[in-house]
């Protein structure tokens, strides 16, 4: 099979975002914590350093939801009755994205208090 051209596979990969925008909502809440954190760069004023650390861990939080969706797709397709190995394997990549979310509390806690309380 060709693949496509570069701009397609673009297309395609941007149609993927759009998708998971508007049909995910843990995705949706995710985007509103990444636009929150993008605010409180601003307004705090963060270095560079602390600033690609929290955007860092907003997009890791955010590739961790849609490799999430991406596998609970695929075991829905592959199997869509009730399957308690599927059911582990959907729980895994779940606990992916709680993980990514655990690290982004402890940075942006790490971070955000170098200038809350100083």
């Amino acid at each position: 099979m060709k693949k496509p051209p570069f701009y397609k596979s673009l297309l395609y990969s941007i149609k993927g975002v759009f998708w998971m925008l508007k049909s995910e909502r843990n995705f949706q809440l995710e985007v509103l914590a990444l636009i929150v954190n993008l605010f409180l760069i601003v307004y705090f004023e963060l270095n560079s350093t602390d600033a690609a650390l929290i955007i860092l861990v907003c997009f890791l939080v955010l590739i961790t939801e849609a490799l999430n969706t991406a596998v609970e797709k695929i075991c829905d397709f592959v199997e869509p009755n009730f399957n308690k190995k599927i059911g582990l394997i959907k729980d895994i990549a779940a606990g992916a994205v709680i993980l990514a979310t655990f690290l982004s509390i402890i940075v942006g806690i790490l971070v955000y208090s170098n200038y809350f309380f100083n």
